[in-house]
């Protein structure tokens, strides 16, 4: 059983990152593979995480929710959306920049 299950989660993450890639920048996206992010997360399922639907309609609204999902991704973090902890991503994994426009991206999902 645990053989189909990392083929079918790869699937998704596959499937999920060509439909969000039609919208992200080359560079975008290219940041948030490096990053690992479209490891956890797709467009519009939960899969380990949340999805950018979610976060999006989670902080719908909210003025300071750039800088706010921005040190959620630089710190790492559990319990907004479930139990299941997001590891700390450092500018090692993804730079100033493309974290901006990452959670940008995000947030208009």
């Amino acid at each position: 059983m645990k053989h189909h299950l990392v083929p079918s989660v790869a699937l998704m993450a596959a499937l999920a990152l060509t439909a969000f890639a039609a919208q992200a920048s080359p560079e975008t996206e290219a940041a948030m593979n490096k990053a690992g992010c479209m490891a956890c997360h797709t467009k519009d399922k939960k899969l380990v995480g949340p999805s950018f639907k979610d976060i999006a309609a989670k902080y719908k609204g909210q003025a300071d929710a750039p800088p706010k999902l921005a040190e959620k991704v630089r710190k790492g973090g559990s319990g907004v959306f479930g139990p299941v902890p997001m590891a700390p991503n450092g500018v090692d994994k993804i730079s100033d920049k493309d974290l901006k426009e990452a959670v940008e991206l995000i947030l208009k999902s």
